[in-house]
């Protein structure tokens, strides 16, 4: 590691949204996602979480009550990613997705994940992924190559059917 990298265990934690409204926020990342409500601060500020970190979602309305998304070549938020811990847990966001009627934007297969993309209420950009082990990774010499393929939803869906016990 050179002295200015950071370590290979650094993460980002959590992520706060301005929001135009925000029962229609909690109800989407609650509902159709399935993060936990950890906290609410009257009708300003929420908190959502998965698996009772403290929050992972925070949602506030302080300059942005009935606002607008940014409007297009402004600079601002292009996506975050929810990395699931399993390929399995992909599919079991995408079949959410898919029982809540909510439309996704693209998916691919990176070669070194896999990645569903989409919009919240508010127009900010979602990528839910899974990374593959880091031994799966295609790479060119000492650098990594990434892939475009077209995401495999039937083999991803197929993993929920293996999976229930008979």
């Amino acid at each position: 590691m050179s002295s200015g990298s950071l370590p290979a265990q650094t993460r980002i934690g959590h992520v706060h949204l301005r929001v135009a409204d925000l029962d229609r926020a909690i109800s989407f990342y609650r509902d159709v996602m399935g993060f936990d409500l950890v906290a609410r601060l009257g009708e300003d500020a929420a908190f959502l979480s998965a698996g009772g970190y403290h929050h992972h979602i925070g949602l506030n309305t302080w300059m942005s009550k009935g606002g607008s998304p940014p409007a297009p070549g402004t600079t601002g938020l292009y996506h975050f990613a929810i990395n699931y811990p399993t390929r399995r847990d992909l599919a079991v966001a995408f079949r959410r997705l898919l029982d809540n009627e909510w439309s996704i934007d693209g998916a691919s297969d990176h070669g070194t994940h896999e990645a569903i993309y989409l919009h919240d209420p508010d127009g900010n950009g979602i990528e839910l992924a899974w990374d593959r082990d880091q031994s799966e990774w295609p790479r060119r010499g000492e650098g990594l190559t990434f892939t475009r393929r077209p995401l495999d939803f039937d083999g991803l869906l197929a993993g929920l059917e293996e999976s229930v016990p008979r």
